[in-house]
C-alpha cells in the first residue's frame, strides 16, 4: 500500500469528475515541429512554449478540462509573465500531468511491432515530477494491426512495461494513466479491432495485477474498438460505441477509478459523437466513468486558426474551449450536432 494511497484516489477522482476530461498536450518535441512545420509555424522552443500558454491560459477551460498531460519541455516553462506553467495550472484548478515514457521503439524479433521504453530512472524522474508539482504520469504502448500481428511476445512486453511503469507511480505518488493504444491503421475490421482490444487488455490487466497496482488509483487510457482507417466497410458510430463498452466490460475491474479515451486519429467530431453515444445509451451499465483525454481533437482547430501568430491567440483559445465544452457534453451524454457550430470569431 502507497503511503499516498488516500491522495492518488482523490485525483484519480477529480481526473474524472463528471463533465470533465483530461487534455492531452504531451507531444514531445519532434512531434510537435512537425504539426508546426504542416502550418508554417516556426520550430523553436519560444513558438511551443507560446503555443502551451496559449493553451493553458484558456478562460474557463478548467470548466470541462480536470488536468493536462504536459511533456518534460513544457513542465520546465514560464508564462511570459514569469509564472511557471505548473502553477498556471494550479491557479485555473488544473491538475499537473506528465508524459514518462521515452517513446516506442522497434521490438527486436518481432518485425513491424514496437514496445516503450523508459523504464530505466523511472523512479528518479516519478520523484523529480512530483516535487515539480505533477501529480498524475501517462505511458502510451502502441499495438499495430497487420499481417498475423500483433504478437503475443508484443502485447505482453508492453503490458508488463505498463505494469511496472504503473506500480512506480504509484509508489512515488503520481496517479497513472495506462494507455495501451491499439492503432487505427490498416483496413482491420472492427472485429478484428475488438480481437485485439480484448486480448491487450486482458494482459494489461493480469500485469497491473501481478505488479499490485491499485485499480482505485489508476485511469485507464484506451483507444475505441473501431474499424481501420483504410476498411472498406467501416462501423457506424453506434457499433463502435457498443462494442467498446463490451471490451471494456468484459476486461477492465470495476474498481478502476476512470476511463478517458484517447481519440487516435479520428476526427474531431467523430471522436465526440462517439463519446457521446457511449454515455448516452450505455453510461447505465458502467461501473466507471466514461470521459475523454484528447489531443489533436481538442486542439487541431485552434493550432490552425493560431499558425504562430500572436495577435490571434484570443480567438484561438475561443476554438480550443468550445471543443473541450462539445466533449464535456459528450462526457455526460448531452452532445448534439447542433452544438458544433463554431463559436464567432472577431
Amino acid at each position: 500500500m502507497s503511503t499516498y494511497a488516500q491522495e492518488l484516489r482523490n485525483t484519480a477522482k477529480a481526473m474524472v469528475a463528471p463533465g470533465k476530461g483530461i487534455l492531452a498536450m504531451d507531444e514531445s518535441n519532434g512531434t510537435c515541429n512537425k504539426r508546426f512545420e504542416k502550418l508554417g509555424i516556426p520550430t523553436t522552443e519560444e513558438r511551443r512554449r507560446a503555443y502551451r500558454e496559449l493553451i493553458l491560459t484558456t478562460p474557463g477551460l478548467s470548466e470541462y478540462i480536470s488536468g493536462a498531460i504536459l511533456y518534460d519541455e513544457t513542465i520546465r516553462q514560464f508564462s511570459q509573465a514569469g509564472v511557471a506553467f505548473t502553477k498556471v495550472m494550479q491557479d485555473a484548478g488544473m491538475i499537473v500531468g506528465i508524459k514518462v515514457d521515452a517513446g516506442a521503439q522497434n521490438l527486436a524479433g518481432c518485425p513491424g511491432e514496437k514496445v516503450t521504453e523508459g523504464l530505466d530512472g523511472l523512479r528518479e524522474r516519478i520523484a523529480e515530477y512530483y516535487k515539480m508539482g505533477a501529480r498524475f504520469a501517462k505511458w502510451r504502448a502502441v499495438i499495430t494491426i497487420g499481417n498475423r500481428i500483433p504478437s503475443g511476445t508484443c502485447i505482453e512486453a508492453n503490458a508488463h512495461a505498463l505494469a511496472r511503469y504503473a506500480a512506480l507511480c504509484q509508489e512515488g505518488g503520481l496517479v497513472p494513466i495506462v494507455e495501451p493504444e491499439v492503432l487505427i491503421d490498416g483496413d482491420h475490421t472492427i472485429e478484428d479491432c475488438y480481437e485485439v482490444t480484448d486480448k491487450t487488455l486482458e494482459a494489461v490487466f493480469n500485469q497491473l495485477r501481478l505488479h499490485k497496482v491499485e485499480f482505485d488509483q489508476m485511469i485507464l487510457k484506451p483507444s475505441m474498438v473501431i474499424s481501420g482507417l483504410t476498411c472498406p466497410n467501416p462501423a457506424n458510430v453506434e457499433q463502435v460505441a457498443e462494442m467498446t463498452i463490451q471490451c471494456l466490460l468484459k476486461n477492465v475491474p470495476v474498481t478502476v477509478a476512470g476511463i478517458a479515451f484517447l481519440s487516435g486519429g479520428q476526427s474531431n467530431e467523430r471522436s465526440t459523437e462517439h463519446l457521446n453515444v457511449m454515455n448516452a445509451k450505455f453510461a447505465f451499465q458502467c461501473p466507471w466513468s466514461v470521459t475523454f483525454s484528447y489531443a489533436r481533437a481538442i486542439q487541431q482547430t485552434a493550432l490552425e486558426y493560431w499558425r504562430g501568430n500572436d495577435d490571434k491567440t484570443s480567438e484561438a483559445q475561443k476554438l480550443l474551449y468550445h471543443r473541450a465544452k462539445l466533449n464535456g457534453a459528450a462526457s455526460l451524454g448531452q452532445y448534439n450536432a447542433e452544438m458544433e457550430k463554431a463559436p464567432t470569431l472577431v
